[in-house]
């Protein structure tokens, strides 16, 4: 495993649709063992980032360095140090945890005899023994989240890639994603690098936030050094992403506006 310090670097990255620009080259670090937030509304870019870092997009131009691999030059060794949960519900709901988990097992490539070891270990982590043979459209939102944390991490990745990982939970459900996240980077010093538009949770467990604005990095920091540059006293990242952005993360626009996010979401996949 590369050992330099900087496990995602990330070199004006950009990506076109037609005259579209969705991301517009975009430069920053990510530290080894680091909770990495990338915030910002639907259309910002957020989720095109994500996909370009995990390489199921090409950029239209720029690169990035995941764990010592260039997303342009060694894409099949960037998907073997990485897990990613995307934002649509990926475990299959006819399939108990343990046969989701057994599937991801056999796509990853794991050797057929440490599969079964693997699983357990993992079900155990999630606290899933009791409800390793349920039928996973039997478990609430969080419950599944959880399990696709599990599947995602099968093949002991050094970085997790998460798109709105916590979108649509309960505040209960929530704090119980990342309790077993924070657990992943404790006890194996696992990379966690995730959007999200709750600007709270970005806050709550982020040690460096990006702030996403039109498929530019309006700016980048930790929470409190993001605070001060707003110049205001007892500052929330909102107030920050307002101060950067001159827009608030609430506002929902007239229906022209409307259309047209849901035309850049389209765009986006």
């Amino acid at each position: 495993m590369n050992k330099q310090e900087n496990i995602i670097t990330v070199t004006n990255l950009t990506k076109k649709f037609s005259k579209f620009t969705a991301v517009n080259r975009i430069t920053f670090n990510v530290d080894r063992g680091e909770i990495f937030a990338f915030v910002g509304p639907n259309g910002a870019g957020k989720t095109t980032t994500i996909k370009m870092l995990i390489t199921l997009l090409a950029p239209s131009s720029g690169d990035a360095i995941i764990d010592g691999h260039s997303i342009i030059k060694n894409p099949g060794d960037v998907r073997r140090v990485i897990g990613y949960i995307p934002q649509m519900i990926s475990a299959d709901g006819s399939l108990t945890a343990q046969e989701n988990l057994m599937l991801m097992a056999k796509l990853y490539d794991i050797p057929a005899k440490e599969r079964r070891k693997r699983i357990e270990e993992v079900l155990t982590f999630l606290d899933f023994k009791a409800v390793s043979k349920t039928l996973v459209r039997n478990f609430s939102g969080g419950m599944v989240r959880k399990l696709e944390v599990g599947q995602a991490i099968l093949h002991h990745p050094p970085i997790l890639f998460l798109d709105e990982p916590t979108s649509g939970l309960d505040p209960i459900a929530r704090r119980s994603v990342w309790k077993h996240l924070f657990e992943l980077r404790k006890q194996f010093g696992t990379t966690i690098f995730f959007t999200t538009h709750y600007m709270e949770e970005a806050e709550e467990v982020s040690d460096r936030v990006a702030i996403m604005h039109l498929g530019n990095i309006a700016a980048i920091g930790t929470v409190d050094e993001l605070r001060k540059k707003t110049g205001r006293d007892n500052a929330s990242l909102e107030d920050a992403f307002i101060h950067f952005t001159g827009i608030a993360m609430q506002e929902k626009g007239n229906l022209r506006d409307i259309r047209q996010m849901r035309e850049v979401e389209r765009k986006l996949g």
